[in-house]
């Protein structure tokens, strides 16, 4: 009899796993401290479920001023343990997992307006979650006002990606085109000068200095720009980098350039 009880309690326990995992299939989890709080904090995203532990949840009040009740978010006190079961293997969760209904799509027409976005980024290819995640928080960190993928030529978002961008998925939208070299001519119609990243260029991004809207095209990691991506940009240009190493992460090449071509407030 008592074997019986055990084996219904932990059928009863995978059951609501289950339940659980399926309901935010729908959805997106996020995990991680930096995320999890900037998800929060945006008053545009839903907040379904946050499953965290003692700990976590009273530096994340601490965080927030102690403002975490939201309409509809419920909070399920959970050990480290079961919070990373919750999670892809290895996910470095910090003891908490919330999860969320995805942002609204953002409008091209809408983000991408020079007077208001002066800098954006655009991503010929990327396959990483966590390389676009890092892209997006380079982004926020010198004020881009979106990043641009192509839609069969990206990652979707994921609990990964949001970590990696560390919050920075709530400031910075990302868009999502059907092409590439199309999105250029739209930004060059809008007034952007569109600049490509190409390490076989003759001249430095330090030599550019546009007046007005500019847009940062970078291709994949090692493919580099397709033929008609470069072809569409304004210029292309490349970053002064050692011999002694080969090219920059694509991320880390982003920060760089957009550090270059920063406006100083």
């Amino acid at each position: 009899m008592t074997n019986r009880k055990r084996r219904g309690t932990r059928n009863f326990a995978g059951k609501a796993m289950r339940k659980l995992a399926s309901r935010a299939s729908a959805g997106l989890r996020l995990y991680g401290v930096h995320p999890v709080a900037a998800a929060l904090a945006n008053p545009a995203r839903r907040c379904l479920r946050l499953t965290v532990t003692t700990a976590a949840l009273a530096d994340l009040r601490a965080r927030l001023d102690g403002d975490l009740e939201r309409d509809g978010l419920e909070i399920a006190s959970a050990t480290r343990d079961a919070v990373g079961r919750l999670l892809d293997d290895g996910a470095v969760h910090q003891g908490l997992a919330l999860d969320v209904d995805p942002l609204p799509r953002p409008s091209f027409d809408e983000v991408c307006v020079s007077g208001k976005a002066p800098r954006l980024v655009l991503l010929d290819r990327i396959n990483d979650p966590q390389n676009l995640g890092a892209v997006i928080r380079a982004a926020a960190a010198f004020r881009a006002g979106a990043v641009i993928v192509p839609d069969r030529h990206a990652p979707e978002i994921s609990g990964a990606l949001a970590r990696a961008a560390s919050g920075a998925l709530e400031l910075v939208p990302l868009v999502r085109v059907a092409n590439i070299a199309r999105a250029i001519e739209r930004l060059q119609r809008r007034g952007y000068w569109c600049i490509g990243l190409d390490g076989g260029a003759a001249a430095t991004l330090a030599s550019a200095r546009p007046d007005g809207a500019c847009a940062l095209v970078l291709g994949a990691e090692g493919a580099g720009l397709r033929r008609l991506t470069k072809q569409r940009c304004d210029v292309t240009l490349r970053l002064p980098i050692s011999d002694a190493v080969e090219s920059l992460n694509l991320a880390t090449a982003a920060a760089v350039a957009l550090y270059a071509l920063r406006e100083e407030k």
